[in-house]
């Protein structure tokens, strides 16, 4: 249900541009003989001819609309050109016209935010435009006002003058205006130079309204077509209202529509203003009674979202009359091409607009055999969305069989489909400085190429260079205590003793199953990489029960102690220029993993779900442990510490 927004204290400008009869535009900029010729696109469709889609204005003069079949049409105008639109997988494939009206938002977006609302329409917020012109040359101070603006349709002046324009100049140029019509007046003329841009730079003619708010601008955009603007003071709003039919309100086309008339008897928005606030809220809530209470009086606060970009992709097709679909094997062919339409399209925004969608959706109109449940709708049904034609062709279908055996319950009849689409919705930009881990394997024995990728790599972070940096979220980083510190300062030989055998230990460890490797084999190698790895392995790996032992947990821990930590950092520092990278564990696409190799998967699953640790603590991960009895323990710290410091022994307590 529609919900009430607060309405901005600020007056606004906003714009919606509404293109002409866009899809026939676009075909006679293919073919310029179609220009002045009745013509109509047909989408892709055998059945009578197919349906029209847009019909130009030479032909709605004939009578031809845009409800008409093909051939209908031929009846009504047998001159009229019939176009089809671009067909693809047995269907029609409209992205010839969502590239030619992307030209057209790169124009408009110029001036201000920018929502693309569909293939052909779109919003603009033009406030701060209008208040910078407004501010630098106010149209009462300009000698000459652009030509295209003086031909505006300004509601409440009168339209049958026949000096017309002079008349709409006067009104752009008032020097009594109050602040929001000299915005309007500022806005109209922005508007009139950006429609004017775009036929020049396109050759499509579209059309406009400007309001203080999105719901008239909608509402007036369409009112003088083709090729003309309206504006609407806001001393108009209310003699343009009162006798719209209430369905024409956005929102309002529906079920919520219906009951306005059938329970309150509403079918004008004049009728709306008899009731009150308080008798709306009564009868549909208080978000959805407020709410109709101030459109009702020309009120909505919507913003303009700035998205130059569609929030969905969606593929569908109908089957009317004989070409239902009657069994599961007619509809999994359909939904694979659906489906393959659709991953083109997400894999494309991803490419070139580093966006990825998140949930796949089935919609589809069907009907029984048994009518007495004719009522009952097929429902929606909706899924993570996961990348890949194959995935989303196998998910689809289960969405299709999950929602057939909701639609039948426990009816045993046989049923047809007559519409089925799927989408791909809740779509985000991709964070900075993530990307899939297939683009590090890159090693001379990998499998993995680019080729047999399904999803291309995500996009890089220059911020990060390319350092390698592998930091799994359940090790410890275990620091030696003071005594430990200055032990290791005085006991150099013994350090570089540990650190080699530790190394050997860590060696043998890799090797002992034959026939696996480790993912890191596939990334390239570097002495920093080299250097980084040991030091990892050394400090913050966790002791497995086969090395529980005490000897062990010391032996490990005086390793740790005793690694030359400035041999890596000045490594580190010296080659800024070598191939290592960064990478969060947290990044890593569990869909991605499960087609690496078996042994692989089990490497990095370790690093997303560690193995449960014992409850033991490693001896020397905190400070308590060096008090902690231990006679063995003990005796052998004050050999150390008599042999480092003089014989004399060192009294814990």
């Amino acid at each position: 249900m529609p919900v009430a927004r607060p309405e901005p204290q600020e007056p606004r400008v906003i714009a919606h541009v509404d293109m002409d009869c866009f899809y026939v535009q676009v075909e006679q900029r293919r073919n310029p003989e179609l220009r002045g010729q009745p013509t109509a696109v047909v989408q892709y469709n055998d059945w009578k001819g197919g349906g029209l889609i847009a019909v130009s204005y030479e032909a709605r003069k004939f009578g031809v609309k845009r409800s008409m079949r093909g051939d209908e049409a031929k009846m009504v105008c047998p001159s009229i050109n019939l176009v089809q639109v671009p067909v693809a997988r047995d269907k029609a494939d409209l992205n010839v016209y969502r590239s030619a009206g992307s030209e057209v938002v790169a124009i408009l977006s110029t001036k201000g935010k920018c929502e693309r609302a569909s293939i052909d329409e779109v919003y603009l917020d033009l406030t701060d435009a209008a208040k910078e012109m407004l501010l630098e040359s106010p149209p009462e101070l300009l000698e000459l006002i652009f030509e295209e603006a003086t031909k505006s349709n300004i509601l409440g002046l009168p339209s049958d003058v026949s000096n017309r324009e002079d008349s709409v100049r006067a009104w752009l140029c008032r020097a009594d205006a109050d602040y929001q019509d000299k915005l309007l007046s500022c806005g109209a003329i922005i508007v009139a130079q950006l429609r004017v841009k775009v036929l020049e730079e396109t050759q499509f003619t579209c059309s406009a309204g400007i309001a203080h708010n999105k719901m008239l601008a909608k509402l007036v955009s369409g009112m003088h077509k083709p090729a003309q603007q309206t504006v609407v003071p806001s001393s108009a709003v209310q003699d343009f209202l009162v006798s719209l039919p209430i369905k024409k309100m956005k929102q309002l086309g529906g079920k919520l529509g219906s009951s306005l008339q059938d329970d309150l008897g509403v079918n004008t928005v004049g009728d709306l203003l008899s009731f009150t606030e308080d008798k709306l809220q009564e009868y549909y809530g208080v978000n959805t009674g407020t709410w109709l209470w101030k459109i009702a009086r020309g009120i909505s606060g919507e913003e303009v979202e700035d998205r130059l970009l569609p929030k969905s992709h969606g593929c569908g097709k109908t089957f009317p009359g004989p070409k239902a679909l009657k069994n599961n094997a007619s509809v999994k062919t359909w939904l694979d091409r659906l489906c393959e339409e659709l991953s083109e399209r997400i894999q494309s925004d991803l490419n070139q607009n580093k966006r990825i969608a998140q949930t796949l959706t089935l919609y589809a109109r069907a009907c029984k055999k048994n009518k007495s449940d004719s009522i009952k709708k097929f429902p929606s049904k909706s899924c993570p969305l996961r990348y890949g034609t194959v995935k989303i062709q196998e998910d689809a279908m289960k969405l299709f069989e999950s929602g057939l055996h909701d639609f039948l319950g426990s009816q045993n009849t046989k049923w047809s489909i007559t519409s089925l689409s799927v989408s791909a919705s809740k779509i985000f930009d991709i964070p900075i400085g993530t990307s899939s881990i297939l683009r590090y394997i890159k090693g001379p024995n990998s499998t993995v190429s680019p080729a047999n990728l399904n999803c291309s790599s995500l996009p890089e972070d220059p911020s990060l260079g390319n350092k390698l940096y592998i930091a799994p979220n359940h090790e410890e980083h275990c620091e030696p205590s003071l005594s430990e510190k200055e032990d290791c300062g005085n006991n150099s030989n013994l350090a570089k003793q540990c650190q080699i055998k530790e190394e050997k230990k860590v060696s043998k460890k890799l090797t002992e199953v034959k026939g696996t490797c480790s993912i890191l084999k596939f990334l390239s190698q570097s002495p920093v990489l080299s250097e980084k790895r040991k030091f990892d392995s050394l400090i913050c790996s966790h002791p497995g029960p086969e090395s529980s032992s005490e000897p062990n947990k010391a032996e490990e821990h005086k390793a740790a102690q005793y690694v030359d930590r400035n041999k890596f950092n000045t490594a580190g520092s010296n080659s800024a220029s070598s191939s290592t990278w960064m990478f969060n564990v947290e990044d890593i696409d569990p869909a991605v993993v499960e087609e690496l190799p078996p042994e692989i998967q089990r490497e990095i699953h370790g690093w997303i779900r560690p193995p449960k640790q014992s409850s033991s603590k490693t001896r020397g991960s905190t400070i308590s442990s060096y008090f902690q009895p231990a006679k063995s323990g003990q005796g052998l710290m004050e050999k150390e510490l008599r042999s480092s410091k003089g014989g004399r022994p060192h009294n814990s307590g």
